[in-house]
């Protein structure tokens, strides 16, 4: 049970810190742009971070780009959960510098069908630094932006 507890406090507080952004204390989510879109009271600004954390609405606002959490991580805002769900099968799709996971991670991360190809290479050029072996979903993810960030045509993907 205590583990139970602990994951859903961790799994809170952690979509709550990508949430953020520019929403204030409480972050994105149902709570801040709904039901308390104009907080400016201490115990507001707790109901909405209550109603974003506890309802799963944070996550489903930053995945599906609603709720206020359109900009809660920028253009790149779905490569993490992606990242997360699929490390396997796209550090293979990775090393090979295509495939399903790869194509699918570029589409959710928006980048362009004419940067792909750029994609693709930049992902596969710096497999070692994205999927090393005490790679975590988190750590594959920065160091996939940083690649992104080294890279002129991809720059944009930044925000």
């Amino acid at each position: 049970m205590k583990k139970l507890i602990a994951g859903a406090i961790l799994l809170t507080s952690s979509s709550m810190a990508f949430a953020a952004g520019n929403h204030g204390p409480a972050g994105c989510g149902l709570g801040s742009s709904v039901l308390f879109p104009d907080a400016s009271k201490w115990y507001e600004h707790v109901m909405a971070a209550t109603t974003n954390g506890t309802s799963g609405n944070q996550t489903f606002g930053m995945t599906s780009g609603t709720l206020g959490c359109q900009d809660a991580n920028g253009p790149l805002a779905g490569g993490l959960a992606f990242i997360d769900n699929n490390m396997d099968q796209l550090a293979m799709d990775a090393a090979k510098g295509e495939g399903e996971s790869l194509a699918a991670l570029a589409e959710v991360m928006g980048i362009e069908s004419q940067d792909t190809v750029a994609f693709n290479h930049a992902v596969q050029s710096n497999f070692d630094s994205i999927f090393n072996a005490d790679a975590t979903s988190g750590s594959a993810y920065e160091a996939m932006k940083a690649v992104i960030a080294k890279d002129a045509s991809l720059q944009k993907y930044l925000g």
